[in-house]
């Protein structure tokens, strides 16, 4: 089941990073080098017939980048504004893709996002990462779930 959410994630991302950024140029694989020293995570909580969380992991240009385009302003560090804005998209494609696997009859609900530290793991026993590439930076999704799940 956690190969069907990965899909519907990448596939929610790239969606997403078309409408609101005008990126089309987008490629996924593993993000077993995906290393930042500043980076915001976002988690958005995931509750229903999958239970879980998903972080997505923005480095700091990225993020950057992605706000300026949406908003049409310049930012020079993360602030309040970048942060709740990354949490916007977080939620969009995580809304998107648990609508996608609501086709194949997998119900789940999103909790609000929140910013989070990746040192939290909350005893998620089944992890898998991707990076996501774009023209103006990637991102990692970090997908962790129960095993049950």
């Amino acid at each position: 089941m956690i190969d069907n959410l990965q899909k519907a994630l990448v596939d929610a991302t790239h969606k997403v990073f078309n409408l609101m950024l005008n990126v089309s140029e987008i490629s996924d694989h593993p993000a077993e080098n995906f290393k930042y020293d500043d980076e915001v995570d976002i988690a958005v909580s995931i509750a229903g017939d999958l239970y879980g969380k998903v972080i997505y992991r923005f480095p700091v240009p990225t993020s950057l980048n992605m706000v300026r385009i949406m908003s049409g302003m310049q930012f020079e560090e993360v602030d309040v504004f970048v942060t709740s804005a990354l949490s916007e998209i977080a939620n969009i494609i995580s809304g998107n893709a648990l609508t996608a696997l609501s086709d194949t009859d997998v119900k789940c609900d999103i909790l609000p996002p929140v910013q989070c530290k990746l040192d939290d793991d909350n005893g998620y026993g089944v992890k898998r990462n991707c990076c996501i590439c774009t023209p103006i930076g990637e991102i990692c999704l970090e997908i962790r779930m129960k095993r049950d799940s």
